[in-house]
Formats: C-alpha cells, structure tokens, sequence
C-alpha cells in the first residue's frame, strides 16, 4: 500500500472517531491528531448552526413578505439572547476545560450546573416578556400594523421559549469544553434534522396539524430546539459524556456562579461590541442603494459559510488552551494555539483565492441584477483578500476566550471596532467619497488590526496565567 493510501486511511479512521467521540485526552499525545478530532466536530456543529436559519427563511419566504420582515425583526430581539447565551457559553468552555484538565470532573460538573442554572434564570425573565409584549416589541422595531398582526405569534412563541436557545448554547459549550464536541455535533444534527421535518408540516399543515403560517416556523423550531435540549439533558444525567450530573449537583453554589458570570461577561460585551458595528456599517451601506444592499448582503452570507469551518478551528483551540493549562501544560496550550491557527489559514487561504477568482460566478447564483453581482462581487474580493489575517486572528481570539481571559478580547474589539473601523467606515464611504468600497476596507483592515493586535498581545503571556 502506498504512503498517500495509508495516510488517507488513517484521516478517514481518525474521522470516524471524531464524530464518534472516542477520542477524549487532549493533554498528552499528538497535538496535530487533537486539533483535528476536535475540529472536525466543531466544523460540522457550525455548519448545522448555519442551515438552521436557511431552512426557516426558504419555507416562510413562501407564506408572505410580512413573514419574513417578521423573522428579520423578531431575530433582531433574539440576538439580545444570543448576546448572554455566547458570553455564558464562553466561560461554560473555559471553566468546564479547565476543571478537566485539572481532572477535577466534579468541579466540571458542578460548574456545568451553575450554567444551566443561571441560562434558565435569564431565559424565563426573557420569557415573560416576549409572552406578555410580543405586539408592543415588532411595534418598537419599527412593525406595521399589518406585520404585527399576522406575525405577533411568532415572537411570542419564539421569545416565550427562548429557554430552548440558551440551553443549546450552553450545554453544546460544556460539551466541548469537556472535550465531547461530537457530542455537541450529534445534539445540533438532531435538532435540524426535526426542525427540516416540523417546519413545513407546521407552515402549510400536515394531517391533523392546522397550517399555522409563521407561526409555525416559531413552533417547529422550538419544538426541535426543545428535543435536542432533553436529550442534552439525558446525556448529562445517565453519564453518556465525559461530565456526569447528579442529583446532588442541582444546588445553587453562590462562588462558582459569581465566577461564571465574571467570566462571561467579557463574552458577552464582544459579542455586542461586534454585532452593533455591524449594524452600523449595514446603516452606512443603506446610503447607497438597495441593489448596493443586496450585494453587501449577499457578500456577507457567502462568507458567513466559509467563516463556520474557521470558527470550529476556533473552538477547537479555546478547548485545548483551557484543558491544557488545567493540566499545568502552558506551552503545549500555546503550540496548539500556532498549530491551529496554521491549519485554519491553510483553509482561508485556499477559499480567498476562489473568491479572488470566481467571485462574480459566485454571487450570480444569488442573483442575474448585474449591479448587484458587481457590488457583490466587489465586497467578496476586498474582504477576501484579509482572509489569512482573519484565519490567526479568530484562533487567537478565541484562545483568550478559552484560558477564562475574555476581557482581552472585548477591548480589542472595542479598539478595532468602534474606534477605528466605524469611524474609518465613515470617513472613507462618505466624506471622502469612496462609496461602498470605503466600507469594504472598513470591514477588512479592521479584521487584520485585531488579528495583529490579538497576536502581539498573546505573545506576551499574561493568558497562561488567568485563574478561573
């Protein structure tokens, strides 16, 4: 057999393990063989994050515009919840890698319990008020009567229980923070897999099932979400993962908790550091037409796919950085920070050269308006072109994340985000008149200021010796 067929052979078996999650010793051992059984998991956990919006949106674009205005703005409102589900989410990964690396699983347990708990807590004020405001909040978000009227339903299931989201979010995180990422994969594979299935049955109706219209996208999403969070919870209780929660554990530990939410609040400031200067910049965009819009738009979904892969690359890393410094291995947790930011700009550069090259090709699936295809064709090559930057930039910041350091990141948001990329964004789009290209360049030198700072600041060492 030859050198290429064994090596082939031996990804396609180190595969079946990752998804099987066999492999759960990340502090010893083959650092390359980590990152990739890590990885592979967290990759395809992304990827399914992704094709959840896209099958909402294809099935409600075919009940009625207001329907999808609908989505558009209740999601606006969720991205509050999602704000505390990443930042929670974030130190859930650090803590829950750290207490296993220290081989402490009691203290993974109970601090995955703390986690739950306080998602629950946030998640039934959120409830409350998406159940009993649904009309008034589509009102706030600018809802035509209309809208609001046909629509209210869904952002009052949606809200109502957004119990489902949180506890996704944050029990996915235990998981890979444990180690168990095939875990975290197999409950979103789960949880798309019915929301496919409810989602048109719901929608137009099926048998007995009334056809609910958007109402019951809300419906089928959160009875899917729901399913998966069970089955969350079983795995949890029965020990079928690496943490294993018993009755004993279900107590409120007042230190633990105070850590976590100490912890998950730089998270959740980069989170909406990032999502509000998106929002500006999509403001700024609006100056200069809707077919400008749409290709902006359309850019920016291309990319958010190829971004998935360097997001689980990512996560890979933040687990392996905490779990290794559990185990008082620093610098094995900094060689897998460099190895794993190698790989990622392997992948990046590869697709910034497609998009280089075939841009145009790749927007004209989306659209045949030639304005657009330019616009967007325009945004893809400019932004892709720091793909590299972008690739060590999202391992490192993520990296922090993972050692329980989540206020580095956050002020390096703040630095690149809001006191250069919004204002440069501005100045270059509008008062120097460079129009929509002026943001392109925003976006870009932006994502390779962070990256440079994120590199410059970890060399130093300060994240090895955070304490969570």
């Amino acid at each position: 057999m030859s050198k290429s067929n064994i090596s082939i052979s031996k990804l396609y078996l180190y595969f079946k393990q990752a998804v099987s999650g066999k492999e759960q010793e990340f502090t010893s051992g083959s650092i390359r063989k980590a990152v990739f059984m890590l990885s592979i998991p967290m990759i395809l956990e992304m990827l399914m994050e992704s094709i959840f919006a896209v099958v909402d949106i294809f099935y409600v674009s075919k009940v009625s515009v207001n329907a999808v205005a609908t989505i558009g703005l209740t999601e606006s409102v969720v991205t509050l919840v999602y704000a505390v589900a990443i930042g929670l989410s974030m130190a859930a990964t650090a803590i829950v890698a750290r207490r296993i690396g220290e081989k402490d699983n009691e203290g993974a347990s109970q601090a995955a319990v703390q986690v739950i708990l306080l998602g629950i807590l946030v998640a039934a004020v959120i409830s409350v008020i998406g159940i009993l405001f649904p009309k008034d909040i589509l009102a706030l978000m600018g809802g035509e009567p209309d809208l609001i009227a046909e629509g209210y339903g869904y952002t009052q299931i949606l809200l109502g229980g957004n119990v489902t989201i949180m506890l996704l979010f944050l029990i996915n995180a235990i998981f890979r923070g444990a180690g168990d990422a095939s875990m975290a994969m197999w409950t979103l594979i789960l949880s798309n897999g019915l929301n496919i299935i409810l989602d048109p049955m719901f929608i137009f109706g099926f048998g007995p099932i009334p056809a609910y219209g958007v109402e019951g996208a809300a419906i089928a999403t959160t009875i899917g979400r729901g399913s998966a969070v069970v089955f969350q919870l079983i795995v949890l209780f029965y020990g079928w993962s690496r943490i294993k929660v018993g009755v004993k554990d279900v107590v409120l530990r007042v230190a633990v908790m105070v850590n976590l939410i100490k912890v998950s609040l730089g998270g959740i400031g980069q989170f909406l550091i990032g999502t509000s200067s998106w929002v500006f910049l999509m403001r700024i965009m609006s100056e200069f037409g809707s077919e400008v819009l749409a290709g902006y738009t359309i850019a920016i979904r291309v990319m958010m796919f190829t971004f998935m892969p360097a997001w689980g690359m990512s996560n890979a890393a933040a687990t392996l950085v905490g779990q290794n410094l559990g185990a008082k291995q620093p610098e094995r947790a900094e060689q897998s920070v460099w190895k794993t930011g190698k790989y990622c700009a392997y992948f990046m550069g590869v697709v910034s050269i497609a998009y280089l090259v075939f841009a145009p090709q790749i927007i004209s699936w989306f659209t045949d308006v030639p304005s657009v295809v330019e616009n967007g064709s325009l945004c893809l090559r400019v932004i892709a072109a720091g793909y590299i930057f972008y690739a060590y930039g999202m391992v490192v910041i993520n990296s922090f994340n993972g050692a329980g350091d989540t206020m580095t990141p956050t002020i390096i948001n703040f630095i690149c985000f809001w006191l250069f990329q919004l204002p440069f964004a501005y100045l270059m789009a509008i008062t120097f008149d460079f129009g929509p290209t002026g943001v392109f360049l925003a976006i870009v030198l932006a994502e390779v200021l962070i990256s440079i700072i994120a590199i410059l600041w970890f060399r130093k060492g300060q994240w090895k010796l955070k304490q969570v």
